[in-house]
């Protein structure tokens, strides 16, 4: 008896530890537990910010304030056969598990006691993730064991599929590269939706050791890893030893790449205005967007070194902008790419000419096919001249707009009257001063390009007009604005520029198109519709300077059409609204048939009252170089009248110019320098007086 319960005693005491040690190690795990806190999730919200397009698709990322790339993603965004080699080589019971695998560390404890070295690791996936919220180092006792408490908290706290996210958000890949998003981006160029096997391999061996394995460092040791990886999966079926095979024998990129900078432009603003949202999507479309962009840049790189351009592509039905490009490349300093020319204050030149007319017609002032004269005019001392210092006659209003003759225009609006157009910009939402002088309709005021895309998408859609919209969730119609111009003249206007000349080598008759040229060369603008689209395009130097032979109709026109190449096919012409009055000159009304009073004289056979005689050259004030023939004579200087009844008479100083004087031109024989005043008088008596110094 006594020696039974000696025998029990002995079995006490040898259980008792055993009974005990487990509640030994709850109890330190508890204790480490509550010592450590809660797991550090706030690393998973302190990702890069992101700008998509409307449909989900990445424009461009930023860094973290780390200067990290890290890109969240969602399972469903990733290779489903790179997530089966991730846990098949990583973590083959990641979805049983409670966050430990103790077979796998108890594998890996047996291996190295018989090995005498580490043959493979225990750590899962949802441990590497703890280690990466508290960044800890793997080799040390106590971050192992911090790595398991971690695990644990993040299983109690956490979905499988939300530690997965978090582990492909957070892996390291190399440099400040996080995340496998991030990692398909640098090396391959692409989102982690499609990786061939080579590359999901890849994406597996990086993490275990990030920096040695860099591929764009240590190609090599980066290829055996990745072998390593197909050799493994291949083995346990994930894949077959064929497709291992060939895996191995594709190259690894030895270089990261550029991550995606589309719409670098309008995506800065956007941020800096939704500050408090880390992803943005924006209502543009990325293929078109991409296709404008290199459009863009090409168009600048033929015309010269220190181009730029900028480019709005709009969908009018809804005032959403499809594209937006601000200069030929964001880093392209020669260029001065940072500078987002969409929003620039530029002269627009002939560009505003189209809402004149529409003014005109909408006031019951002109039709399409009024008669007007195109011939040297005064409005004062204003004497505007065609932008090609010829003049075409007499023209219908439709040709002098699709033409763009300038006399014309400037007769227009001083009928109009510029305080009109003034208003009817500031009342349909449109923020530009505009001097209530007759030069704007040459060009006489300052303009963006986001401003003039949205008076013609407003014009394509019947004079309705259209606030643009940047986000995918924002509207962009401008309901609540008073019209741009009635339906009936927007429509006029739009039939008559439709009826433009295109650039060389374009087929002309399928957009409504208007080109602008500003003083001295130094802006090109072009802008027009077709079918659902509105494009405008800006073409010059981002500091202003002038570029001689830059004009809208060279420069600026062909990258619209190459633009409209890349949207929907030919589009049906909008059908004449109510109240249109399709009709040729002789049918109009006779109040309507002649803009100009000398043509209604003529019309109704009354004698014509000639133009009053102008000196279109030299022009008053003007400073004149005398230049020697090569006998040492002066050489003769030129004299140019316009208007006024033949033959004139051409005095200088008061005397009479001998030679054939009579005549519009002559040339005149300066006898020193110093300042003249020369005179002309029409056979009427009529004249006209400037002053030049002959210098």
């Amino acid at each position: 008896m006594a020696e039974r319960r000696g025998l029990v005693r002995r079995w006490v005491f040898l259980l008792l530890p055993a009974l005990f040690l487990p509640l030994v190690v709850f109890a330190t795990l508890t204790a480490f537990e509550r010592a450590l806190g809660p797991v550090p999730l706030g690393k998973l919200d302190e990702n890069s910010r992101l700008v998509l397009d409307r449909e989900g698709r990445l424009l461009r990322a930023f860094t973290t304030v780390e200067d990290r790339w890290r890109l969240p993603v969602v399972l469903e965004d990733v290779d489903p056969r790179f997530l089966d080699m991730l846990l098949a080589y990583e973590d083959k019971r990641f979805r049983s598990h409670g966050g430990v695998d103790f077979r796998a560390m108890a594998r890996a404890a047996w291996q190295f006691v018989r090995e005498g070295e580490l043959v493979s690791g225990a750590s899962t996936i949802t441990m590497q993730l703890g280690r990466l919220l508290d960044d800890l180092e793997t080799r040390s006792f106590t971050d192992k064991a911090v790595q398991i408490i971690r695990a644990r908290q993040l299983e109690r706290q956490m979905s499988k599929r939300e530690i997965l996210q978090a582990y492909l958000t957070l892996a390291p890949y190399g440099g400040n590269i996080e995340g496998v998003r991030a990692a398909s981006l640098a090396y391959f160029g692409k989102e982690p939706d499609r990786l061939a096997l080579h590359e999901a391999a890849l994406l597996v061996a990086l993490p275990q050791s990030p920096e040695t394995r860099r591929p764009d460092r240590h190609p090599q040791t980066a290829r055996r890893a990745r072998d390593r990886v197909l050799d493994r999966v291949a083995r346990d079926g994930v894949i077959t030893r064929a497709q291992a095979r060939w895996a191995k024998s594709q190259p690894v990129p030895d270089a990261r790449q550029s991550f995606p900078m589309l719409a670098a432009h309008l995506s800065e603003r956007m941020l800096a205005r939704h500050s408090g949202r880390d992803v943005l999507r924006l209502s543009l479309d990325k293929t078109l967007q991409a296709g404008v962009e290199r459009a863009v840049a090409q168009a600048a790189q033929r015309l010269g070194p220190k181009i730029s351009a900028a480019a709005l592509v709009v969908d009018h039905t809804t005032g959403k902008v499809r594209a937006h490009v601000g200069s030929p490349g964001y880093l392209d300093a020669a260029r001065r790419g940072a500078i987002d020319m969409t929003r620039a204050v530029r002269s627009p030149g002939s560009a505003l000419k189209p809402f004149i007319y529409g003014l005109a017609f909408e006031a019951g002032l002109a039709h399409p096919q009024t008669l007007i004269e195109d011939r040297p005019t005064r409005f004062s001392r204003y004497a505007p001249r065609n932008f090609d210092s010829d003049y075409k006659g007499t023209v219908t209003v439709a040709e002098a707009l699709q033409l763009s003759l300038n006399v014309p225009a400037v007769k227009m609006l001083a009928a109009v009257g510029p305080a009109r157009l003034a208003a009817r910009l500031r009342h349909a939402g449109f923020s530009i001063s505009v001097p209530r002088n007759l030069a704007i309709a040459l060009g006489g005021i300052g303009l963006r390009l986001d401003q003039l895309t949205a008076l013609y998408a407003g014009l394509a859609r019947g004079g309705e007009p259209v606030a643009l919209g940047y986000l995918a969730e924002q509207g962009g119609v401008g309901h609540e604005r008073a019209a741009i111009l009635s339906p009936v003249a927007a429509w006029y206007v739009s039939d008559i520029l439709r009826g433009a000349p295109p650039p060389r080598h374009a087929k002309g008759g399928r957009i409504a198109f208007k080109t602008g040229t500003s003083y001295g060369h130094r802006d090109a603008w072009s802008a027009g519709s077709r079918g659902r689209y509105t494009v405008a395009v800006w073409v010059g130097r981002a500091d202003g300077t002038a570029t001689p032979g830059l004009t809208g109709r060279a420069a600026a026109a062909p990258l619209l059409f190459d633009i409209f190449a890349m949207l929907d096919g030919a589009a049906k012409p909008a059908e004449p609204p109510r109240g249109a009055l399709i009709a040729k000159t002789r049918d109009l009304p006779m109040r309507l048939r002649y803009f100009d009073a000398r043509l209604r004289q003529a019309a109704a056979g009354r004698s014509v009252t000639a133009p009053p005689v102008r000196i279109a050259f030299p022009p008053d004030g003007a400073e004149l170089a005398l230049q020697k023939l090569p006998s040492g004579a002066p050489a003769p200087l030129p004299f140019k009248a316009e208007g006024g009844a033949l033959p004139l008479t051409w005095l200088v100083e008061g005397r009479p110019v001998q030679g054939r004087a009579g005549r519009r031109q002559l040339l005149w024989e300066p006898d020193g320098r110093g300042f003249v005043e020369i005179v002309v008088v029409d056979a009427k008596g009529r004249r006209d007086r400037v002053q030049a110094r002959i210098r």
